[in-house]
């Protein structure tokens, strides 16, 4: 009796030790698993059509401040207005495994086979500014100005410049979203005044220098122009260089969008007309919230467009 119960004591002894040893590897190995958790932080592939520009510039800094909030990562770059560039950005995202995309199209059809890319490994990708409009493709949320109105406040702009007669000129980019939406809105205002006949329709591509060329070829070719609408600010100072070495400022009204500073300085001294004014910093804000939104398994909306304001002399003051 004396041997077995030595003995028993002798087992039970080692399963107690091979218990506690089996439930405290089990305890660290969760704990291991929830420290790398944690460690692990949710990291955001950006890609922006420019970082060159105001309008992206504070986007970016709308993106940042919310991420910063979160306790995101960003990986930020820019296509520069080069879809080429931008794909193979969006490929090194995909090659990362990034938790989610955020984009703003170079080229809002061609950007599709790179969304698409992103879809097919699972990344949910989101649209800031400027939306996608290739097929077959998912985005899950986009956020931008409301492009269509902002288009009409632009076109109420310039029926007061030119009280509602003459000729007018649009500066275009017409491959990209926002601004087909912003010249949509733009002409369906104008459509609705008798008086003004849009004469030309012409890319300046988004910048200045070649706006400018846009603009003295409209100005050579309709010598009674009465006003341009750049699509941006760029645009619109490029239409003014382009009106100005005509000999024609303060006779030809120029409205222009997206109210950065060297465009509100122009406005100031009465050489812009007036500005759209969109909101970039809210814009990148409530798209870092849509990733947050979804990421953590709430409900997010397809569409968040964000209002526009009209900016005149008068707000100079």
């Amino acid at each position: 009796m004396l041997r077995y119960s030595k003995l028993t004591n002798i087992i039970l002894a080692f399963c107690l030790v091979a218990m506690n040893f089996g439930c405290t590897g089990q305890e660290d190995s969760q704990k291991s698993e929830l420290a790398e958790k944690q460690i692990a932080k949710v990291t955001i592939g950006v890609s922006l059509l420019t970082r060159t520009h105001p309008f992206y510039q504070d986007l970016e800094a709308g993106l940042q401040s919310s991420a910063d909030e979160a306790g995101f990562e960003l990986l930020i770059t820019a296509g520069e207005f080069d879809v080429a560039r931008q794909k193979d950005q969006i490929n090194d995202f995909i090659v990362q495994k990034v938790n989610a995309i955020v984009l703003s199209p170079c080229d809002s059809k061609s950007i599709g086979t790179a969304i698409q890319a992103a879809n097919e490994a699972g990344i949910p990708v989101f649209t800031a500014d400027i939306a996608c409009l290739a097929e077959g493709v998912k985005v899950v949320t986009h956020v931008a100005s409301d492009n269509i109105a902002g288009g009409r406040l632009a076109a109420q702009a310039v029926v007061e410049a030119i009280n509602g007669i003459g000729e007018i000129a649009i500066i275009d980019h017409p491959e990209v979203e926002s601004v087909i939406q912003r010249v949509k809105g733009f002409e369906e205002e104008i459509a609705k005044h008798e008086g003004i006949t849009i004469v030309a329709k012409l890319s300046g591509h988004g910048v200045k220098d070649q706006a400018f060329r846009t603009a003295e070829d409209v100005i050579q070719a309709n010598p009674d122009i009465k006003a341009f609408f750049g699509i941006n600010d760029d645009s619109a100072l490029g239409a003014l260089a382009a009106v100005e070495k005509a000999g024609k400022a303060g006779s030809v009204m120029i409205i222009g969008f997206d109210a950065v500073p060297e465009a509100r300085e122009a406005i100031k001294a009465g050489k812009l007309y007036a500005d759209v004014i969109q909101q970039p910093k809210l814009i990148g804000q409530k798209t870092i919230e849509a990733v947050k939104t979804y990421l953590s398994g709430g409900t997010t909306t397809s569409e968040i467009l964000i209002q526009c304001d009209l900016f005149t002399k008068a707000d100079t003051n």
